[in-house]
C-alpha cells in the first residue's frame, strides 16, 4: 500500500507540475521517499540505472538533433513540400500528412513528431484557410500517428529502447520484427482516421498562399548536412551493434556533429544561424531525472507484489494460445499505460514478462506486445504519455484547446482497432523472422 501511495502521489505531481515543478524533480522526490521508507533499497538504484541510462541519453540526443533540424527549417521544408505535392486535393493531403508524421516518428522519435511537426502543420493549415473542423482532423491525425508509428526502430520511442535493452534485443532483430508490424499500424491508423474524419476533410484547397519550400530553410549548411548525417546514423546503428557500442553513444556522436555544424565552431561561431546553446539548454534534461526517479518508484511497486501479480496474469494468458497471449498482453499493457503512464508501465510489463513461466515463443510475442501496448495504448487517455500532455499544451498555446473528455472520446474510438490490427500483425509476422 505504501509503494502504491508513493507512486500515485509522484504521478500526480508529474502530471500536475505545481508551480512549474519539473517532472524530473517530482519523480526524483518520489524515489527519495521510496528509499527513506524502505520501499526500494540503495542496491536497486544501480539496477534501475542500468535499465534506463542508455535509453534516456539516446532520447536526449535525438531531441537535440530534432531541435537543431527544426530550427534550421528541415521539418518546415518537408511539410511545405507535402502541402504542395497534395496539389490542392484535401483527400490526398490528409494521407500524405499522416505518412510524413510516420516517417518523422520513425527517425526522430514520437515526441519529435508530435511536438515539432504539429506547430508546422497548424501554420500551414492557417495559410490554407481550413475550417476549424477540417484543421482538427489534420491536427488529431498528426498527434496520433506520432505514437502509432513509433514502433519500427529501437530509437523510435523511449519505450522501445528500454525494452530492447532490458531483453537484449539487437537493433537489427528489432527492426526485422517491427518494421512490417509498424506498416500495418500506419495503414490501420490511416484507415481509422479516414473513417472518423473523412467528412471534415476538404475536397479542394488553394496552394496560392503557400510559401516555396526553400523559404523555410533557415540554415542551408545544417539542412544539407541533415540527409547524409541521418543516413550515416542509421547505418551506424547496425554497424556498431556487434561491437557492443551503446546506442546512446552513437546517437550522441551524431548530435555532437550536428552541434558543431550548426555552431560553426571551426569559424568561431561566425555565420551561425541556430543558437546551439539555446538548443542544449532546452533539451529534455529533466527526462534523465524522471527516468531514474520514476523507474525506482515503479521498481518499488514491483517489489511490493505488482510484478508477481502481473506474472500470474501472463502465465494464464500464455496457456490460452499465442493469439490470446499476444492480444491480451498488448491490451493489458495499453490499459496500464493509459492509467499510470507508459514509461513506468513499460518496466512493469518487462518485469512481469521476465518472471512469467511461458514458452520461449510466447515470451517473445509478449515482449513485443508489451512494446506495442505501451507505444499505442497511451492514446486512450491524455495522461498515457508525457508526449500527449505536451502535445495538448502546444495545441492550447495555438488556441486549439481539446478537453480531456474530448480527447478520451477520440482516443477510445481510434486506438482499440489500431492496437488490435497491430497485435494480430505481430502474431502473424514474428514466426517468419524467427531466424533473424
Amino acid at each position: 500500500m505504501l509503494a502504491f501511495i508513493i507512486f500515485i502521489v509522484t504521478l500526480v505531481l508529474v502530471i500536475w507540475q505545481p508551480k512549474g515543478l519539473g517532472i524530473g524533480w517530482s519523480a526524483l522526490g518520489g524515489a527519495l521517499v521510496a528509499l527513506v521508507f524502505g520501499v526500494v533499497q540503495l542496491s536497486d538504484v544501480g539496477i534501475v540505472w542500468d535499465i534506463v541510462w542508455d535509453a534516456t541519453f539516446t532520447f536526449v540526443a535525438l531531441i537535440i538533433i530534432s531541435l537543431i533540424l527544426d530550427r534550421a527549417g528541415f521539418f518546415g521544408w518537408a511539410a511545405l513540400h507535402v502541402a504542395r505535392l497534395g496539389n490542392g486535393q484535401g483527400r490526398l493531403l490528409f494521407p500524405m500528412i499522416v505518412i510524413l508524421g510516420a516517417f518523422i516518428s520513425a527517425f526522430f522519435a514520437n515526441d519529435g513528431a508530435a511536438l515539432l511537426l504539429t506547430p508546422i502543420v497548424i501554420a500551414i493549415l492557417l495559410r490554407l484557410k481550413f475550417s476549424p473542423p477540417s484543421a482538427l482532423a489534420f491536427i488529431i491525425a498528426t498527434g496520433f500517428i506520432a505514437d502509432t508509428a513509433s514502433l519500427p526502430l529501437v530509437t523510435s520511442n523511449l519505450v522501445n529502447i528500454v525494452s530492447a535493452n532490458y531483453f537484449d534485443i539487437s537493433f537489427g532483430r528489432y527492426a526485422a520484427v517491427m518494421v512490417p508490424v509498424n506498416i500495418v499500424s500506419v495503414i490501420a491508423t490511416l484507415a481509422v482516421l479516414w473513417g472518423v474524419y473523412a467528412r471534415q476533410i476538404p475536397t479542394q484547397y488553394s496552394i496560392a498562399n503557400l510559401s516555396a519550400p526553400a523559404s523555410a530553410i533557415e540554415d542551408p549548411l545544417v539542412f544539407k548536412a541533415a540527409f547524409p548525417l541521418l543516413a550515416l546514423l542509421l547505418v551506424a546503428y547496425f554497424a556498431t551493434e556487434p561491437l557492443g557500442i551503446p546506442i546512446s553513444f552513437v546517437t550522441g556522436v551524431a548530435a555532437l556533429m550536428l552541434i558543431v555544424i550548426a555552431g560553426r565552431w571551426w569559424q568561431g561561431g561566425r555565420g551561425a544561424v541556430v543558437s546551439v546553446s539555446d538548443v542544449v539548454r532546452n533539451a529534455p534534461w529533466q527526462i534523465v531525472l524522471f527516468s531514474i526517479g520514476m523507474y525506482l518508484v515503479v521498481y518499488g511497486l514491483g517489489n511490493a507484489g505488482l510484478t508477481a501479480y502481473g506474472a500470474q496474469i501472463l502465465n494464464w494468458l500464455g496457456q490460452q494460445g499465442n493469439i490470446i497471449a499476444t492480444v491480451g498482453t498488448g491490451f493489458l499493457s495499453a490499459i496500464v499505460a493509459s492509467i499510470m503512464n507508459n514509461m513506468p508501465s513499460t518496466l512493469v510489463g518487462a518485469l512481469a514478462i521476465d518472471s512469467a513461466q511461458v514458452p520461449t515463443a510466447t515470451r517473445e510475442l509478449m515482449i513485443y506486445a508489451n512494446v506495442i501496448g505501451n507505444d499505442l495504448g497511451p492514446k486512450f487517455t491524455p495522461i498515457g504519455s508525457l508526449a500527449t500532455l505536451l502535445w495538448l499544451h502546444v495545441l492550447a498555446e495555438k488556441d486549439y484547446k481539446i478537453s480531456w473528455g474530448q480527447y478520451m472520446k477520440i482516443g477510445l474510438l481510434i486506438t482499440p482497432p489500431v492496437l488490435l490490427a497491430t497485435l494480430l500483425a505481430l502474431v502473424f509476422w514474428l514466426p517468419h523472422v524467427s531466424g533473424v
